[in-house]
């Protein structure tokens, strides 16, 4: 079903006494459940398109649609991961996770059981007391991420999450999210820069155009789930996912070279 819609959006900007265009006209569509990956170059307004998502950010023309109501103001359904983690110094893992359930007013009981509950699932046990500065990078995405869910929000939008770790982290990560996936039932829109993750991770793949930015090609990736993240590059169908997204991608980096 039809959970998340964008008709004719569109989002300017001013700056330094100049207007500019983020996007124009983006109409999408994203059912309840699915998991829509998003790439394309730097400053095309993929950020952007989260941001009005959740109603930090006001259309400057076009309908934001949630599950049948028109978006107006901040967006409490759903749950938004940024690049960085934003994580509390002073709060251990726990009290970080926490940290959303506290604002709500759960009660202890319930919170101790609905951390307990994230923080098993996103592999951190034994590492309930460490503080933030004693993790690594891969480690503080693991709190960040169980801190998203424990908020319980219906839709997952993430910018970049994983785009700070190395190459290894990065595929352990994305499995892990997968999994997640699969238990919870979120629906997921997630930012990315990298084409392997878009495709390894997507029911579909939005390719943005430069800026202004809208959708050049939506494309739904036909491998079978569930997915093996560590070798699922090798398969004929990733490769040829990959080739096709880039035909499309290629050009945008082109004619932003080419200027």
């Amino acid at each position: 079903m039809r959970f998340i819609q964008f008709a004719n959006v569109s989002k300017q900007f001013e700056r330094n006494d100049e207007t500019f265009w983020a996007t124009r006209n983006i109409n999408l569509e994203v059912e309840k459940g699915e998991f829509l990956t998003v790439i394309g170059p730097s400053g095309c307004g993929k950020s952007t398109l989260l941001n009005m998502c959740a109603g930090i950010m006001e259309a400057t023309e076009g309908t934001i649609i949630y599950d049948g109501k028109q978006v107006e103001k901040v967006n409490t359904k759903v749950g938004y991961m940024t690049q960085k983690d934003n994580l509390l110094p002073w709060r251990s893992v726990t009290k970080n996770v926490e940290l959303g359930l506290e604002i709500q007013g759960v009660s202890r009981k319930e919170r101790e059981k609905t951390v307990r509950r994230y923080i098993e699932m996103v592999g951190l046990d034994g590492f309930e007391n460490h503080y933030p500065q004693e993790l690594s990078g891969g480690m503080r995405k693991r709190v960040s991420l169980a801190q998203l869910l424990a908020y319980n929000p219906e839709t997952l939008l993430l910018d970049e999450p994983f785009g700070a770790l190395d190459a290894q982290l990065r595929l352990i990560m994305q499995d892990k999210l997968l999994d997640i996936w699969k238990e919870t039932k979120k629906t997921i829109i997630f930012v990315t820069h990298d084409l392997d993750e878009a495709v390894t991770l997507g029911d579909r793949v939005a390719v943005f155009s430069k800026r202004p930015g809208t959708i050049k090609l939506m494309e739904k990736i036909n491998i079978p789930r569930p997915r093996d993240v560590y070798n699922l590059r090798l398969t004929n169908e990733f490769m040829k996912a990959h080739a096709t997204l880039w035909n499309a991608l290629k050009d945008e980096f082109e004619l932003e070279v080419s200027k």
